[in-house]
């Protein structure tokens, strides 16, 4: 089964969160950007994977178009661990992050969807998982503000979600999430990397302290700061949560061994798709840390994160974007259910991507 073609697919979907878009970042003016990573065979068969985009997202089109797809088209497809250790290698000097590595991100999830496709099993099988029908999801809001956040996070609790992420930056913003919830809630915030010392984001966290945070997430820049995350985690008085931003399972490792964190949350469309966020769970569970992996994503990505926590042998939470896309190219998937997410149980990732929302939402 050789691989015939590589194409990266840009769509842009209107998002509603309930409360006016944010300004800038992620969800900006209401859209959504989503890169799937279609990849044909020989054999007829056809995965799909999703690679990181958003403000990256055209230079990961390019990694695709230039970087990736010349040296993986024509070579073999069902040995997924060999072919994605050699393109690792001879992308050496770029891929360790970044968007080299979030196109071979969305390559791997795809060449997975293609083993699972041809073996006629699905991904959380393949991964040695016993079966589980759905995961849990907690509820990832975008930057609401003060304003909107408690509104929204009631919302998302009245939907059946029992966890609530926030993506906010002041404590205000937090006080409004926790009254509107309640004290029974586990809430947890990411900051995105906010604080540019560990001083600042030290005087933050104990600010915070009163409402009782399940985990704070990224409160650092740069992100791999172990030294200043190691120093928060002693200090802040509440978990600290990061790793979405580390490119690689060596980078996760150091951050686990510094005692830098109490969760760590690689992310399968950055940070090498499914082969390597499985070796970065199984070397991160090894040393005792928590693993939450980043998945707040609407395609493939998702799917893939869903089928890597199913095979899991405890509960581990998925990572759930709170909102309403126009439409979705992997259908109701995409959808939880009173904070459940399915578990899909046809081969490969074992779902179908919507052709007619991808003409519609695609980005020329």
């Amino acid at each position: 089964m050789k691989i015939t073609c590589i194409e990266p697919i840009h769509l842009s979907v209107p998002f509603d969160q309930g409360a006016p878009p944010p300004k800038e970042g992620l969800g900006a003016g209401g859209m959504l950007d989503i890169l799937l990573v279609r990849v044909d065979t020989d054999s007829g068969l056809t995965g799909w994977g999703e690679a990181f985009g958003h403000a990256a997202t055209p230079v990961t089109i390019t990694a695709l178009r230039r970087v990736v797809a010349p040296l993986a088209q024509g070579r073999e497809a069902n040995d997924v661990a060999g072919l994605m250790g050699e393109l690792w290698f001879r992308t050496k000097g770029m891929s360790r992050n970044g968007p080299v590595a979030f196109a071979l991100s969305g390559l791997d999830i795809a060449l997975w969807d293609l083993k699972g496709k041809a073996l006629g099993r699905p991904i959380w099988e393949l991964l040695g998982g016993a079966g589980k029908p759905r995961v849990p999801a907690y509820a990832s809001l975008l930057r609401l503000g003060a304003e909107h956040v408690g509104r929204i996070a009631a919302q998302a609790l009245g939907r059946g979600y029992r966890y609530i992420k926030l993506h906010e930056h002041t404590v205000e913003a937090v006080a409004a999430a926790r009254a509107a919830i309640g004290r029974d809630v586990p809430l947890m915030l990411d900051t995105n990397c906010c604080w540019l010392t560990v001083a600042d984001a030290l005087a933050a966290a104990r600010s915070m302290r009163a409402f009782d945070l399940a985990w704070l997430e990224e409160p650092l820049y740069p992100p791999d700061d172990f030294d200043g995350l190691a120093q928060l985690r002693r200090e802040a008085g509440m978990p600290i949560a990061a790793g979405e931003n580390l490119g690689n399972v060596m980078e996760v490792g150091r951050l686990a061994r510094a005692g830098a964190v109490d969760i760590v949350q690689p992310s399968l469309a950055k940070m090498g798709g499914i082969s390597e966020v499985v070796k970065a769970i199984a070397a991160t569970t090894r040393l005792g840390t928590r693993v939450v992996p980043h998945s707040p994503y609407s395609g493939p990505a998702l799917v893939a994160a869903v089928h890597v926590i199913a095979a899991q042998p405890g509960e581990v939470l998925c990572e759930h974007r709170y909102g309403e896309l126009a439409a979705n190219p992997v259908g109701d998937w995409s959808e939880a259910d009173d904070g459940f997410l399915r578990v899909p149980n046809r081969p490969g990732l074992g779902i179908e991507i919507d052709q007619a929302v991808v003409e519609r939402y695609r980005v020329a």
